[in-house]
Formats: C-alpha cells, structure tokens, sequence
C-alpha cells in the first residue's frame, strides 16, 4: 500500500492530497529515509511525521484498503 494512502485510510492523515503534500514536502519518513508519496507501506514499518514543531512516530500493525473508524485505529501504534 502506497504510504499517502496508507495515512488517510487509517485516519493519521484527514485527506489524502493533504498526505500526498506532505510526502512531497519531506516531512514524511520511513525507515528514517524521507520518502515520496508512492513509497510503498509493509506491516512492520516505522513511519514519523513531522507536523510543525510536532514529531509523530508509529509502527504499523496492519494494512487494510477500507477499514471502518474502529478498525483504523488497530493499523498503528505509536511508539
């Protein structure tokens, strides 16, 4: 799964041209290499987003292309 997608489908993220825009703009990491939109997400992965001042870091536990609001939350933890 792409990672702009990957973000707005497990609800990190509200939209995804905004996710996509943000993988442009390298603030966006996985693995601790800046990645573009299209890289591509595995279970296991460590993504980090820097949002202003503020750094997220999670792991990701699953991937689902249509989750519901309740299963969104299980695709990831933060660490």
């Amino acid at each position: 799964m792409r990672i702009d997608k990957f973000l707005k489908v497990s609800r990190i993220i509200k939209r995804r041209t905004i996710a996509n825009e943000a993988c442009d703009a390298g603030r966006v990491m996985l693995n601790d290499k800046v990645v573009k939109a299209g890289a591509e997400v595995k279970v296991g992965d460590m993504i980090e987003i820097h949002f202003g001042s503020n750094i997220t870091k999670l792991e990701v536990l699953s991937l689902k292309e249509s989750p519901r609001k309740e299963e969104a939350a299980a695709m990831y933890r933060s660490v």
